[in-house]
C-alpha cells in the first residue's frame, strides 16, 4: 500500500478520505463518556500535539449533520457497537476555534473574534429559517452573521447558537472549543509591549465561557483545549462538574502525541524502520502523565521529508510553530538566578522545581516557579519521571535534541544581546596585537558570562567564538574551505588588509590545554589554512584550547607573500 502522510492536516474527515496515515486515537471518545461524568473537560497540551485533529475527530463522530460511518470504519471506537449506535452522529455539535483571535490592539483582536463568530453563524445559517427558533435569537444571530453584534451578543453568542440548535433538533448540544486561550495569550504578549489589552480580552472570553458553560440547560457536555489551564476563578467561575487534564495528569495521557509503538508502526508502514533511533533522539522524550510520547508534528514532518528524500536529515520543525520569546525572557531576568539550572538542563541533567498547572496569563512572569510551569505546559521541558509522587515539585528535563537546540538558540541570543562590548573590543585589540596571554584571560572571562551547554562539546566552543565576533564590523566565516581544510573561524578586516584564523580544540582537562593548542597550530600549518588568502598583508593564526570555562590562546604569525 502506498504510504501517504500529510503535514498540517487537522481536518479529520479530509485526512481519512484522502487515505493519509492516521494514528488511531478514537478510543478517547469512549473513555471520555463511559469513564467520566464531566460536564466540561479541559485538555491542555503544547502546540502541535494533535489537539485540533482530536477535536475535529470528535465533531465528525458526534455531529448529527454528518454521516461518519465510512470515515470511522476500522478504527478502535467502532468495536463499541452499542455505544456507537447511541452516540455516533446523534447530537448537534458546535465546534469553535479561537486560534486566529489576535491583534495588535484590543479593537483588532475583537474584530477577529467577531469575524470568527460570523463564520460559525454563516455555516449554521439554516438555523434562522426554522420555525422553532425564537425570533429574538434570530435577530441576535443575524447580527453575529453580519459582524454587527453588540458586546452582549458576543458574550452570549455560543449560548444563543446552542439554544437555536436545541430548538431545531430537540437535543442538547455538544460544545467543542479549540485553542480557547489563544486570545488571552496574545493579549498578554501585547501587555509586555505596553500595548496590552489583557483585562479587556479576559472580560470578553470570560463572558463567552460563563454563558456557554455555567447553568446552560442546552449543554450536553463541553470539551475544551488550550496550552495552559487558566485559573478557574479567572475564567471558569461557577462552572459545574469541571475536569482539567494537563501534562501532569495520568488520565487521557496517551491520547496526545505518539507512543513508541505507534511510531514503530508508522515507520514500518513508511518503510523507514532504520530511522527509529534518529527520530527518537530528535522528537521523543516527552512524558505526559505516565505516558512517554513523541511530538506528532515533528514525526509527520520528518516522514514527509523522507518520502521525498531518503537521506533527509532531521531538523527543528517545532521552533517556528510557537512563540519562543518566553525562553529569552526567562534567561534575561536578572532577578532569577537560572544560569546554573539552564546549564544543568542543556548538559542533559535534571532540576527539581515547584510546578503549578493553574495559571493566569497576566501573572506568568511574576515568579520563577510560574515560568518553569509555563515551560513545562508549553513543551519546552518535560517531566523526567512518569511516576512523580509529590504534587508540588516535579523533576524536569529537556525532552530531546530538537528542544535542546531551541534552548541553545535562546542562550546564544542572550549572550549576543548582553555581552560586555568593551570586553569584546579589548579581545579583538589583543588578538590583532598578538597578545595571547591577555586574550586568553578575556576569553575565559567571557565564557563565565554565558551559559555553557552540550557538555562543553567542541561545537559549543565553535559557536561561542563565532558569536563573539559576529556584528563587530568584520567579515566572519565559520568552517569555510581554506587551503586544504576548514578553519573554525576566519575573521577578515578588509579595510586594514589583515585577517585572523582560529582553530579551536576542546581539552579533556586543564593539563592538556597547552598540548591541544599546539595540536590546533599544527593543524593550521598542515592544512595550509593561510594559503590562497590573497591581498591581506597580515594573517594572524591562533590555536585555541578550551576546558570547561577556561580558554588558552597561542599565536603563530603568517604573512601572505
Amino acid at each position: 500500500m502506498d504510504f501517504r502522510v500529510g503535514v498540517g492536516k487537522s481536518d479529520f474527515a479530509a485526512l481519512r478520505e484522502s487515505g493519509n496515515y492516521y494514528v488511531d486515537k478514537t478510543e478517547l471518545i469512549y473513555e471520555l463518556i463511559n469513564d467520566t461524568d464531566n460536564e466540561v473537560s479541559l485538555f491542555t497540551r503544547p502546540r502541535r500535539f494533535g489537539k485540533t485533529l482530536m477535536m475535529s475527530m470528535m465533531e465528525n463522530y458526534f455531529s448529527i449533520r454528518k454521516n461518519s460511518e465510512s470515515i470511522f470504519e476500522g478504527l478502535a471506537i467502532t468495536k463499541y457497537v452499542d455505544f456507537c449506535k447511541k452516540w455516533m452522529n446523534q447530537y448537534p455539535v458546535l465546534f469553535v476555534s479561537f486560534k486566529d483571535v489576535e491583534g495588535e490592539t484590543f479593537d483588532g483582536a475583537y474584530e477577529m473574534l467577531k469575524v470568527r463568530l460570523a463564520d460559525i453563524s454563516k455555516d449554521l445559517s439554516y438555523l434562522a429559517s426554522s420555525e422553532q427558533v425564537n425570533k429574538y435569537d434570530c435577530e441576535a444571530f443575524d447580527r453575529l452573521q453580519s459582524e454587527k453584534s453588540t458586546p452582549a451578543d458576543v458574550k452570549n453568542s455560543l449560548k444563543t447558537i446552542m439554544r437555536m440548535m436545541n430548538d431545531v433538533y430537540g437535543k442538547k448540544v455538544i460544545l467543542l472549543i479549540d485553542e480557547y486561550d489563544v486570545p488571552l495569550a496574545k493579549a498578554s504578549e501585547k501587555d509586555a509591549t505596553k500595548n496590552g489589552y489583557y483585562s479587556k480580552m479576559l472580560d470578553v472570553i470570560k463572558g463567552i465561557m460563563s454563558t456557554a458553560l455555567k447553568d446552560n440547560e442546552f449543554l450536553q457536555f463541553a470539551v475544551i483545549t488550550g496550552c495552559l489551564r487558566i485559573a478557574k476563578e479567572s475564567i471558569f467561575t461557577g462552572t459545574n462538574n469541571f475536569a482539567s487534564y494537563s501534562v501532569l495528569d495520568e488520565d487521557f495521557s496517551n491520547y496526545f502525541g505518539f507512543s513508541e509503538n505507534e511510531v514503530d508502526a508508522i515507520l514500518e508502514a513508511a518503510d523507514c524502520k532504520e530511522k527509529a533511533d534518529i527520530i527518537k533522539e530528535w522528537y521523543d522524550g516527552y512524558i505526559f502523565g505516565n505516558s512517554y510520547v513523541y511530538c506528532p508534528w515533528d514525526v509527520i514532518n520528518y516522514l514527509s521529508a523522507l518520502k521525498k528524500r531518503r537521506n533527509a536529515r532531521p531538523k527543528n520543525y517545532w521552533k517556528n510553530t510557537s512563540h519562543n520569546g518566553i525562553l529569552l525572557t526567562f534567561v534575561k531576568r536578572t532577578d532569577f538566578d537560572v544560569a546554573d539550572k539552564f546549564e544543568t538542563l542543556l548538559n542533559g541533567g535534571t532540576i527539581t522545581q515547584t510546578i503549578t498547572d493553574e495559571l493566569t496569563y497576566d501573572t506568568l512572569h511574576s515568579s520563577e516557579d510560574n515560568l518553569w510551569s509555563v515551560l513545562l505546559m508549553t513543551g519546552y521541558i518535560t517531566k523526567a519521571k512518569p511516576d512523580e509522587s509529590n504534587d508540588d515539585t516535579v523533576v524536569l528535563k529537556i525532552p530531546n535534541k530538537e528542544i535542546s537546540s531551541i534552548f541553545e538558540d535562546a542562550v546564544a541570543n542572550f549572550f549576543t544581546e548582553t555581552v560586555n562590548t568593551d570586553s569584546i573590543n579589548e579581545l579583538l585589540d589583543t588578538l590583532w596585537d598578538g597578545n595571547e596571554e591577555r586574550a586568553s584571560e578575556i576569553l575565559s572571562e567571557l565564557l563565565w558570562e554565558t551559559i555553557s551547554y552540550n557538555d562543553y562539546h567542541e561545537d559549543y566552543y565553535h559557536a561561542f567564538l563565532a558569536g563573539v565576533f559576529v556584528g563587530r564590523g568584520y567579515s566572519v566565516e565559520s568552517n569555510k574551505e581554506k587551503g586544504l581544510g576548514r578553519p573554525d573561524i576566519f575573521l577578515k578586516d578588509r579595510k586594514n588588509r589583515r585577517a585572523i584564523i582560529i582553530e579551536a580544540k576542546k581539552s579533556d582537562n586543564d593539563a592538556d590545554m597547552e598540548k591541544d593548542c599546539d595540536k590546533a597550530i599544527k593543524q593550521i600549518k598542515d592544512e595550509k589554512y593561510a594559503k590562497g588568502i590573497e591581498g591581506y598583508e597580515q594573517i594572524l593564526c591562533y590555536g585555541v584550547s578550551f576546558f570547561q570555562k577556561k580558554a588558552k590562546i597561542k599565536l603563530i604569525k603568517a604573512r601572505h607573500k
